[in-house]
């Protein structure tokens, strides 16, 4: 079913809106997760982080020997690193996380700056040869990462080297915006998305909290990027006996695209549900269920392998995690100008909220086969 703007409460759009616009790249995500933790403490029963920065906010229903449902997302989004500054003060940088390097060129970049003093951003750009200046007679190349440099206004190493120090990670400076009233423009859609879905499904349970038979922890984890770290960490720490995660994927509706490859997806078509690989059948049949009794339209997503998602590192632990994977359809992945439909990430936060509420004593997911 299609939504609007309109469902989804302002509240609920400035706090997506925050996470968004919050530099949050792998390994330094703690400036997004306190805004995280400042939506969920309200509703909690307790909140915590551990010492990578993963946070949680669990809601207990009060009864004995119940379950823990987690709903996952991750926190971190693509960016660049200073890798070496040359003589003349320009940056070179390694990626963080899988970024083209041919989308890059022009663009702007944000550096939180660990230089003693710098208390402000330090912005650069990244350096694209006027045209007029191209030898139009070479062959057209397209630079790899370390050919490309950051001007960040400097004429010296040491002027540079006053403002960034290496390892300085940044991000693109492109902020959130409303394309119409449903669909949305940001960087960092992936996966802000997924930990915004976490948190506002624990906020619509809170008050339901002792109806339910099951306890939720909401969890926004780090590094995925990179890795999947923060996910595998919190498969170990917190042992759900289920886990719900959320991330974005493809809609691959734009033109060049084979979707007999890549799969058929819509933007603003439904939420995208995992069938198969990391994906458990069990899990599976009660999001499906939760959907239709929301009267949600969905389109099934053939998995048959790895996801690509922190669920690839949070079902192989604790002997086997019974997972479901739901993903935001977006177009552009991994650009500054990633693309999604405000119903379809409001639709998944309702499907997560139903299936923990239609979870009733005694439910098992253990397929009987012995």
């Amino acid at each position: 079913m299609r939504g609007s703007i309109a469902r989804m409460q302002q509240d609920a759009l400035d706090f997506l809106r925050r996470l968004l616009d919050t530099p949050s790249p792998s390994g330094h995500e703690s400036d997004g997760q306190r805004i995280w933790l400042d939506r969920v403490r309200t509703a909690a029963s307790a909140v915590w982080n551990d010492a990578y920065g993963n946070c949680f906010a669990r809601l207990d229903c009060g009864r004995e020997n119940a379950p823990t449902i987690a709903i996952c997302g991750h926190a971190d989004e693509i960016g660049l690193m200073v890798n070496t500054i040359d003589d003349k003060g320009f940056i070179y940088a390694r990626q963080i996380g899988g970024i083209d390097p041919a989308s890059i060129v022009g663009k702007r970049i944000r550096f939180r700056s660990s230089v003693p003093g710098v208390t402000e951003p330090v912005v650069g750009v990244i350096g694209a040869t006027a045209i007029h200046l191209q030898d139009r007679g070479a062959d057209a190349k397209v630079r790899k990462l370390h050919e490309l440099f950051i001007d960040i206004g400097c004429r010296t190493r040491d002027e540079a080297a006053a403002r960034l120090n290496i390892g300085d990670a940044g991000v693109f400076a492109d902020e959130s915006m409303l394309v119409t009233d449903d669909i949305i423009v940001a960087r960092g859609l992936d996966n802000r998305i997924g930990t915004w879905a976490a948190a506002e499904a624990l906020v619509r349970l809170a008050p339901h909290a002792t109806d339910l038979h099951c306890d939720v922890v909401a969890v926004s984890t780090v590094q995925e990027e990179v890795g999947l770290h923060g996910a595998a960490m919190i498969a170990d720490g917190l042992k759900p006996d289920v886990a719900l995660v959320t991330d974005v994927g493809h809609a691959t509706d734009t033109p060049g695209i084979d979707r007999n490859r890549h799969g058929d997806f819509k933007l603003g078509g439904g939420p995208k549900i995992a069938i198969g690989g990391p994906a458990q059948p069990l899990v599976v049949d009660r999001l499906l269920a939760a959907a239709a009794a929301e009267e949600i339209t969905i389109q099934r997503s053939a998995t048959p392998g790895r996801s690509g998602t922190d669920t690839d590192a949070i079902f192989l632990r604790n002997g086997g995690i019974p997972c479901g994977l739901v993903s935001l359809p977006i177009r552009y992945m991994h650009t500054t100008v990633e693309t999604t439909s405000l119903s379809d990430l409001e639709s998944i936060a309702r499907i997560f909220t139903r299936f923990c509420r239609d979870l009733a004593p005694g439910d098992s997911f253990l397929p009987a086969i012995a």
